[in-house]
């Protein structure tokens, strides 16, 4: 069973003659008949009962038509909410992002986006990395605001802000007085770090690798706010992005006389995956707007 006989049947319903019907259609008349007989060799029933040089159909039709009309409807409503939702000016962008950046980044962007697109609408889900790097390998979401060490294979990623990492203390803390420090000043300090289900950790991790120095954490933290709370608490020392969502009262950012640290955040995504035109513009906004062209 073909979509076109379900709209040809109806049309031969609504008008009740095989002619005006295929003139409405603008098919021949034969190849009209042919359909709507192979619709009824399908079904097993005939659907129409000859009246004079029209048509009308008979008690199997009539009920027939009834759901072919509310299937017809659904399938039209199925095709107008696909188009909304993929519209460039007015469609969905499915976004997740890691839980930190929902506090100042994610928010000034969307913010920023929507003043020129007033009428897109963002589909929001905030997590560890784990669980957007899930919802991207799923389809979920389109795209991901995440961290640069996270980004594999099949993901393309464009730059949207540096941050720079601050070693972090408490306002009681010795070193709070200092205008910089030395990553290896802070041998011996309780550490503060992070587990692996963080976005930062693979960020923080490859940069002290790079410096060829590593703390051993005293203690180990689910998310930022978490170790921001530590500090403040005075448990131990850390290093961190100076975010919005981190800027505790208590807590001392001391800059890192060490090159290089400073954490990457962008954009990733599929590219062998669809995007609809609403998160394509979306994305090209972002590439207009970035520090760096797309890379893969």
């Amino acid at each position: 069973m073909e979509l076109t006989q379900l709209e040809y049947f109806l049309t031969v319903a609504r008008l009740e003659h095989m002619t005006l019907a295929s003139k409405a259609l603008r098919i021949t008349q034969p190849a009209l008949s042919h359909a709507i007989s192979k619709l009824e060799n399908e079904l097993g029933v005939p659907l129409f009962e000859r009246n004079g040089r029209g048509v009308q159909l008979n008690r199997y039709g009539v009920t027939f038509s009834k759901w072919v009309e509310e299937a017809m409807k659904n399938i039209g409503n199925g095709i107008r909410e696909i188009d909304e939702c993929s519209n460039a000016e007015t469609g969905v962008v499915h976004i997740s992002y890691l839980n930190i950046l929902g506090v100042d980044l994610v928010p000034s962007l969307i913010r920023d986006y929507q003043a020129g697109n007033p009428k897109v609408r963002f589909d929001l889900y905030q997590g560890n990395h784990g669980d957007i790097d899930e919802a991207l390998e799923t389809g979920t979401s389109d795209m991901l605001i995440t961290s640069r060490e996270t980004t594999m294979n099949d993901d393309e990623w464009m730059i949207i802000r540096r941050m720079p990492i601050f070693i972090v203390v408490s306002t009681q803390h010795r070193f709070a007085s200092r205008s910089s420090l030395s990553l290896f000043e802070l041998s011996g300090e309780p550490f503060v770090g992070l587990k692996t289900n963080c976005g930062l950790k693979a960020t923080i991790s490859s940069l002290f690798k790079n410096t060829h120095f590593e703390l051993a954490s005293t203690y180990e933290a689910e998310d930022l706010i978490t170790v921001a709370g530590f500090i403040k608490a005075g448990l131990g020392v850390s290093v961190l992005p100076q975010t919005l969502g981190l800027m505790l009262d208590g807590l001392v950012w001391i800059p890192i006389e060490e090159e290089g640290w400073e954490w990457e955040v962008g954009l990733k995504w599929r590219h062998d995956r669809y995007l609809s035109p609403a998160s394509r513009r979306f994305l090209d906004y972002i590439q207009q707007t970035s520090l760096e062209p797309v890379r893969g």
